[in-house]
């Protein structure tokens, strides 16, 4: 009822304010509604939930895009998504086995791996308010929007080597899982799948409306209904559904003429924001407070803070500050500055968190070895994470 207000007059998305509800309405304060509380079903609740508000946001991304962007402005993406993650990655890592010291390198990898995407839901909430809409260059929203869709796939395959190093005997057959799952099936095949399904359905979409063999109601309606399937088969056949269902949004509206016909209604954009707000009321009953002090495991507020405080001024920027000038887009080191500033972490850290423990053992009390120590650490450290840059977007939109 006041949601204009508070989005226009005082910058506040519905990102802040999902997260704030969901805190208000959790285990800490009203305790009605406690997702950790569900028991061993609780991670993969967590991760479908995620997986599915990452889906349709990718897929809304790829659909929003200028015609062949991707293509026209491949040498920018280029240097954005695959160098500047790997630098915050590896840097991401330093810092947390520095604070961390029971962490060895491999299992920093793996929580940095987390924390090295940019997150398109949060990115596209910023992106789309009228704050940035007045003050941020068109050319910088469109970069900085199609980045994070690049790069939230591409979590896949940092996080993939970490895993693999940790729970393989042997470095070999863990570097030859990674290549041949991680990059070869995971990531080329479902980008190629959700590419050949978008181009499929854009053609076949396109002939049913010049024919009046689909309604404009029945057309928009597949806005979500073709993100869905795209992720569904795409996560049947183990490939990369993030990057499958990205790349099925680009090749969809490709020639422009899906995002013709669904520009001017509003019913793609209530879903978004209806999904989005779901999931941060989800995020803010689900995030571990208590495991914020849990010195038996080196964890502790002040190093979480610290971590935090590192991760914002070198993850992205020091990076982006040395190569603007191969990104046509970024014209001027303050717009790199703001580009390198500007790379919230949110949805795609908690899924990519909820991912790892899936493929890692149980932790026993206290752990056993490193993997069950990693399992045991690795979400209290990224929704700290998590928690802090949601606060840190909504101060510095100010």
């Amino acid at each position: 009822m006041i949601s204009l207000i508070l989005k226009e007059k005082l910058y506040v998305n519905e990102v802040v304010l999902g997260t704030g509800f969901g805190i208000i309405i959790g285990p800490y304060a009203a305790n009605i509604f406690t997702p950790r509380s569900w028991g061993s079903p609780e991670n993969t609740i967590t991760l479908e939930v995620m997986r599915i508000v990452l889906v349709t946001g990718l897929f809304a991304v790829g659909v929003e895009l200028p015609c062949a962007y991707m293509k026209e402005h491949a040498r920018s993406l280029l240097v954005m998504v695959v160098p500047t993650m790997a630098f915050g990655w590896v840097v991401i890592a330093s810092i947390i086995q520095a604070l961390f010291p029971k962490f060895d390198y491999v299992s920093s990898l793996c929580i940095a791996a987390c924390l090295t995407p940019t997150d398109p839901v949060t990115c596209a909430a910023i992106i789309r308010g009228k704050y940035a809409t007045k003050h941020v260059p068109v050319n910088i929203r469109r970069i900085l929007t199609a980045e994070s869709a690049a790069n939230d796939g591409l979590a896949y395959p940092f996080l993939a080597i970490s895993i693999y190093l940790t729970v393989e005997t042997s470095a070999r057959t863990a570097i030859g899982k990674w290549f041949l799952v991680g990059w070869l099936y995971q990531v080329i095949l479902g980008t190629t799948f959700g590419a050949v399904m978008g181009y499929l359905f854009s053609k076949l979409m396109k002939m049913c409306h010049d024919k009046g063999f689909i309604d404009r109601e029945s057309y928009i309606a597949q806005y979500l209904a073709l993100s869905i399937f795209t992720m569904g088969v795409a996560n049947t056949i183990g490939a990369d559904d993030l990057l499958a269902a990205f790349a099925a949004g680009c090749a969809i509206s490709w020639d422009g003429y899906f995002h013709a016909q669904t520009a001017n209604d509003a019913f793609s954009s209530v879903i978004d924001y209806v999904l989005n707000c779901g999931c941060f009321i989800y995020i803010g009953a689900w995030l571990p407070f208590d495991d914020y002090h849990s010195p038996e495991y080196g964890i502790t507020p002040w190093k979480l803070v610290l971590l935090m405080i590192a991760i914002l001024f070198l993850r992205r920027i020091p990076f982006l500050l040395m190569v603007y000038k191969f990104v046509p887009e970024i014209s001027s080191w303050k717009e790199a500055l703001f580009s390198g500033h500007f790379g919230p972490m949110g949805v795609g850290a908690i899924f990519v968190s909820s991912l790892a423990l899936t493929r890692l053992p149980t932790p026993e009390h206290p752990p056993a070895d490193q993997a069950q120590y990693l399992a045991a650490t690795i979400q209290p450290i990224v929704s700290f994470v998590v928690l802090g840059s949601i606060i840190v977007r909504m101060y510095s939109r100010k």
